[in-house]
Formats: structure tokens, sequence, C-alpha cells
């Protein structure tokens, strides 16, 4: 009898877990408190954070002045700074084999009901293209909910029948959907990076930009945001999303690209692989201090090239201490 008493409590303490597969945010199943993960202070208790002193991975893409992702650079080529202060490369590595974990956020509201066959099978040859059996790659779709069409997973014939499964619903919570990415893609081990195809508009999201944004820094994914607009540049435009993408991919290290055709989001999807496989790791200790901000600003300048104004490297402008809450 004590036994089964035992068991009893064991289970009505444990929660259920979630049958949709996708990652709960915190304000799930109420009203989202405001300011729940506000990157202002929140109080004395705050003041003094310290800084972590693990490896901070920083994955940096080198293209030259046609855009064109360069592969041929060493370590002496790079430097580093956190905060404005100079930092020992501690290691380097080019084309990492690293794992690579992709989320591919796809906008299934009615306003893309027109252009989503094109998406769908462009996102199914990028993944064919792009997966190795060390990779994982998962699939969201979004309208009012978020649904996790596949989870991690290198089988090509499990994501091909998850992104037939996808369906049509009516509004967008593309914040929402940032975010429950992020938060899987923190978990994850190696290379991160997260592809988003939408027309930019949000309509229903508990979770704003600035609450998006931090998730995708703190979970160290490059985000790439393929921007599906009409063909009719001015009709059902949300520009304001649209800059807000853009703004998003470039804090994070990736880039955006604009897509009216089947050829466009098919080039965007290869100029994605081409370079996830042509990324450079230059990952550092930070030296420990006391500080008032858990963010920390990164900045990677090339040197000792010829010509070096015709390269350009982008990378995530910074990274947070702490973890989503």
């Amino acid at each position: 009898m004590r036994n089964i008493l035992l068991l009893l409590l064991a289970a009505g303490l444990c929660p259920a877990q979630s049958s949709s597969g996708v990652p709960k945010p915190p304000w799930a199943g109420e009203k989202k408190p405001a300011a729940t993960r506000s990157s202002s202070p929140r109080g004395e208790e705050d003041s003094n954070i310290k800084v972590d002193v693990k490896l901070v991975n920083v994955f940096v893409t080198v293209t030259d002045a046609r855009g064109a992702p360069v592969s041929t650079l060493g370590k002496d080529n790079f430097q580093i700074f956190e905060d404005g202060h100079p930092q020992k490369v501690s290691v380097f590595d080019k084309e990492s084999e690293l794992p690579l974990s992709i989320v591919i956020n796809i906008d299934t509201s009615l306003s893309t009901r027109k252009d989503l066959p094109l998406e769908l099978n462009s996102a199914r040859r990028f993944a064919h293209a792009i997966l190795r059996p060390v990779d994982g790659l998962a699939v969201y779709g979004f309208n009012e909910t978020i649904e996790t069409a596949v989870d991690f997973t290198a089988d090509l014939k499990a994501i091909d029948r998850g992104i037939d499964h996808l369906h049509l619903g009516a509004a967008t919570a593309l914040y929402d959907a940032i975010y429950l990415a992020a938060e899987a893609l923190e978990a994850r081990q190696g290379r991160k990076a997260m592809v988003i195809i939408t027309d930019g508009g949000d309509t229903v999201s508990k979770t704003d930009y600035q609450e998006a944004l931090r998730a995708a820094q703190i979970s160290e994914a490059t985000v790439y945001s393929i921007i599906v607009v009409p063909i009719e540049a001015s009709a059902g435009r949300d520009t304001g999303g649209e800059h807000a993408l853009i703004q998003l991919s470039e804090d994070t290290g990736g880039k955006y690209f604009y897509a009216t055709t089947l050829a466009q989001l098919d080039q965007a999807f290869r100029a994605i692989s081409d370079e996830l496989r042509t990324q450079y790791l230059v990952a550092y200790y930070p030296a420990q201090r006391i500080a008032d901000s858990d963010f920390r600003r990164i900045e990677v300048k090339l040197t000792g090239l010829a010509g070096s104004s015709d390269f350009n490297a982008r990378h995530r402008t910074g990274y947070y201490t702490s973890k989503l809450e």
C-alpha cells in the first residue's frame, strides 16, 4: 500500500508532456505577463552578473566583393573583440565538421496560400542537398498556431512526409515561431541555423520582435530569412515585418533574400547551403569580469589580406550570458 501511494504521488507531481511535439513558451496556456523576458535590468540582484567563462563559439561567414563565400582563410586572418577588447582565438576551424542543426520555419497562413506549394518543394530540395547523417533538420509550420511537421532528424523520407502534411491556417504567429524554434535549437550541440520562409507579416504573436531576437541570439542560431513578396510589389506587403526580418538576420550573422518565383527560392536555398558549408569557427574564452549587462558585443575583423576592404565577415553581433527563461 505504501508503494502504491508513493507511485500515485509521483504521478500527480509530474507534469503531463505535450503531445504536439512543439516546445512550449513560458506563457503557454495563459496570458503572457508584461516583460516576461525583458532584457532590461530586473533588480539589484542582476547588477553583479558574472561572465560565464565557457568557450564562446563564433561562426563567421566571409564573402568577397561578389558576395561569394571565401573558404581559403587561416587563423591569422581573424581578430576577435568582445566589448571592444581583443580576445585570444582558442579554437579555429574551417568548414567545420560539427553537426549542423537546422529549423525551417514555414509560413502557412492564408496570405501565403498561392506560393506555399512552391515553398514546400524548394524546402524539400534544400533538405536533400544539405543534410548529412550527423545533422538534424526540423520543420515548423506556423499560422495562428505553430506545429512541428518534423522533429530533428536526418531521415529524408520522414522530412518529405512531414512537409507534405503541413496545412494552411488563418493568421500569422511569426515571432512565436521564431521563439519556439530558438528554444528547440538552444538545446542542440554544434552549429545551428534557422531558415524562415514568410511574407514578413505577424498578426497574432504573444512574443514581440525584441523577445524573438533575444531568443535567437541566446540559441546561437544563424538566421536566414527568405521573404516572399507579391508579384505586384505594392500589394499586400508588410514592409515593417520585412525590415524586422532583415535586422534579425543581420544581428545573428545570417542573410536575407527576396523571392517571388520558384527559381529565386531555389537560388536562396542554394546560397544558404553554400554558406553553411564554408563557415569558419572562431572561438575564445572571455576574461571573467563584473558587468552590469549580460549581453556581450562581438566584433570580428579580417587582417593580413590584400584588398581586405573587398571582403565582408558576417557573424552574430553578440551573446547573452543568461539562458532562455
